[in-house]
């Protein structure tokens, strides 16, 4: 049985408890209106059914009346107008902090200087992996005294931003860089397969699930899902969101909110570290204490 018959067979049952009959009968036009669907849909949703569930019922809903509506059996279509629930955003997964050190810890793997610069621009910068692949050696300035640099980048709509990098990437990418004339470069990218050519967006998610499997991190672990945890590690670390989201190249503030969550624990915390008035309230709840004591 397909979903649709399902959802047509649980509305019939559904109009069968309402008009109090013993099983599902025929649908009379005069008996469904409006009202009986928003029910039906609630209903649903107080027994736990997912908004997705509820939407694709609604749709089902809709296209039988459409049909009964060109076959004259009914004169409107009853669910014609009703809003379909909205569908939750999902969360981007992210990395757990000791997976992501795990990462980047030195290996012996044959291109570990190579996998090591790599996962300081998509992690230690927050780049899209078809950023990092586009990188050439002209796009870096490095300043090895000062241990600072900053890397120009073309992002989504072919739009360029600088991007700072920290001390860590430097120093990745100037290990990376004496090692690199050994590919016998063939290219002007910065990153290199083994035949001198620029890295493909390919192989650099097939080294990040090789290198996951061998260090003990998520072998599930995607170069977007270390954008994620990029971008949720610093917030949580104090960075706002224009910060984060001049980092991660995005036109809109309302994108890089989707990219970025805290757990509860951490906005309480964060919350009693940095808001006056809760420092406040707990001032308070100390002086309470004392007195009390004192009485």
């Amino acid at each position: 049985m397909s979903n649709y018959q399902r959802d047509i067979q649980h509305f019939l049952t559904f109009y069968a408890q309402v008009k109090k009959n013993k099983s599902p009968g025929t649908l009379s036009a005069q008996d469904v209106n409006r009202e009986m669907i928003q029910d039906w849909l609630v209903a649903g949703h107080a027994k736990g059914l997912a908004p997705a569930t509820l939407a694709r019922r609604l749709s089902s809903l809709k296209s039988l009346f459409a049909f009964a509506l060109r076959q004259k059996y009914f004169t409107e279509n009853p669910a014609a107008g009703i809003r379909a629930p909205k569908l939750g955003k999902r969360l981007p997964k992210t990395l757990p902090p000791q997976q992501t050190q795990q990462l980047l810890n030195h290996t012996g793997r044959k291109a570990d200087e190579r996998e090591l610069a790599l996962l300081a621009f998509l992690y230690g910068c927050g780049l899209r992996v078809s950023e990092v692949v586009g990188v050439n050696l002209s796009d870096l300035s490095l300043h090895a005294n000062h241990q600072v640099g900053e890397v120009r980048v073309v992002g989504k709509g072919n739009k360029e931003r600088v991007v700072p990098l920290p001390t860590l990437a430097v120093e990745l990418v100037q290990s990376w860089i004496q090692i690199r004339p050994q590919l016998l470069p063939r290219d002007e990218a910065l990153f290199l397969n083994k035949f001198g050519n620029r890295l493909s967006v390919r192989a650099v998610q097939r080294m990040l699930k090789s290198r996951a499997l061998e260090t003990g991190a998520d072998a599930s672990i995607t170069p977007h899902r270390l954008r994620h945890s990029f971008a949720t590690d610093m917030l949580a670390g104090g960075a706002n969101l224009r910060t984060i989201q001049q980092f991660l190249g995005h036109a809109s503030l309302s994108t890089t909110e989707h990219y970025t969550h805290v757990t509860l624990p951490q906005l309480q915390q964060t919350y009693t570290d940095t808001h006056p008035r809760a420092k406040a309230e707990s001032r308070f709840k100390v002086k309470a204490k004392v007195k009390k004591h004192e009485s």
